[in-house]
């Protein structure tokens, strides 16, 4: 059998693979991370995600640290390091920094396992294991509070109108026009408009703090030493609404879960949140709302990246999430009368042409 050819991109990533494993190995041995010569360190790949970032575990034994490939020119290492010492001062545990070479987007950071809160919740959910659920986002929540109380929110950049734009133009772009072939006409248009800027307005009205801004069943980890859970992949914190990272946890797009769990744990953030003075003043009629709007706007979003991810990074794993992100967005939005027209667009433009690429149950 004749051997493929290696692309130019296959030949570069082996080569910054090479490179990282080496500028790691000298690090683990410069600082005394573990005992023993280059030769012993082991060296394996541990994960891509959504992003152009690699992770690589190294070591030896027991003792392993995650060696973090994320090139310049698409990753901003400097802010993952400067958001991990604002979480880190917050009493939020991630991963400590052992080394960075901004230059070349090399990063040595400490080894949080394998063990997502994903899986876990998944069997736990099966097995109706509510102790083992209830404790893990219970949490969770905790961390979410000591977030957003102790992260400086004035050193992360705002989550503004602009911001809140671009992230929901990721829908009609990606989704509608170029994976399902919709023709956005000036009508169209003028009700998506309208319907995102409804969300922004709700989004910019509610009590601003630190947000992770990807804070779900993927991105937190079950430490071993039982204080968890281990937070990641928060490199693109701002400041802004404080029902998004909520909202993200408890509306994954990876697991869902009935509403009374869904009020249960939102019950337990809000009781934390005013008692910690994260806010104040907010009814449970205006929690609700504003935790159902910034879900709408997130889901938009996320509607836009799994399609994008999918044709542009050839990524399909996460097409099979985009049923639940739809009958999320179709279930809550029906609740606010002025989005009345947009559903009605979407359930007659976008649904047809979504049932033609998903098995859907909306």
């Amino acid at each position: 059998m004749t051997q493929e050819p290696e692309t130019p991109a296959s030949e570069q990533l082996r080569t910054r693979e090479a490179q990282l494993r080496d500028w790691a190995a000298r690090v683990v041995l410069e600082q005394k991370l573990v005992d023993g010569e280059s030769g012993e360190l082991g060296f394996s790949m541990v994960s891509g995600d959504a992003s152009f970032r690699r992770y690589f575990r190294i070591g030896s034994g027991s003792k392993t640290f995650i060696a973090v490939d994320a090139p310049p020119t698409h990753e901003d290492s400097a802010r993952f390091i400067h958001v991990d010492e604002l979480f880190s001062k917050a009493g939020v545990h991630v991963p400590k920094v052992f080394a960075s070479d901004l230059q070349h987007g090399f990063m040595l950071l400490e080894d949080f396992g394998d063990e997502t809160y994903l899986p876990t919740l998944l069997k736990a959910q099966s097995a109706q294991d509510a102790a083992t659920y209830t404790r893990l986002y219970t949490e969770a929540i905790d961390a979410l509070l000591l977030l957003q109380k102790g992260a400086d929110k004035e050193r992360l950049g705002p989550f503004d109108r602009k911001e809140l734009r671009r992230e929901m133009d990721l829908f009609p772009e990606w989704m509608c026009e170029k994976f399902l072939g919709i023709t956005l006409d000036a009508s169209a248009r003028a009700l998506i408009d309208s319907a995102f800027a409804f969300l922004e307005e709700a989004a910019l009205a509610q009590t601003q703090v630190a947000v992770h801004r990807d804070y779900h069943s993927r991105n937190l980890l079950i430490l071993q030493s039982g204080k968890g859970p281990g937070v990641i992949d928060f490199q693109d914190a701002v400041s802004g609404a404080y029902t998004y990272d909520l909202i993200s946890l408890l509306r994954d797009c990876y697991i869902a879960w009935p509403q009374t769990r869904i009020d249960e744990w939102a019950q337990y953030y809000l009781n934390g949140a005013l008692e910690a003075g994260i806010v104040a003043n907010v009814t449970p009629a205006q929690f609700t709302r504003d935790l159902d709007l910034m879900g709408l706007q997130r889901h938009l979003k996320v509607l836009g990246i799994f399609c994008r991810l999918y044709l542009r990074d050839k990524k399909s794993g996460y097409l099979a999430d985009i049923p639940l992100v739809i009958q999320y967005f179709l279930d809550v939005g029906q609740r606010y009368p002025e989005l009345d027209a947009f559903l009605t667009w979407f359930r007659g433009e976008v649904l047809p042409r979504a049932r033609e690429r998903f098995t859907l149950e909306v």
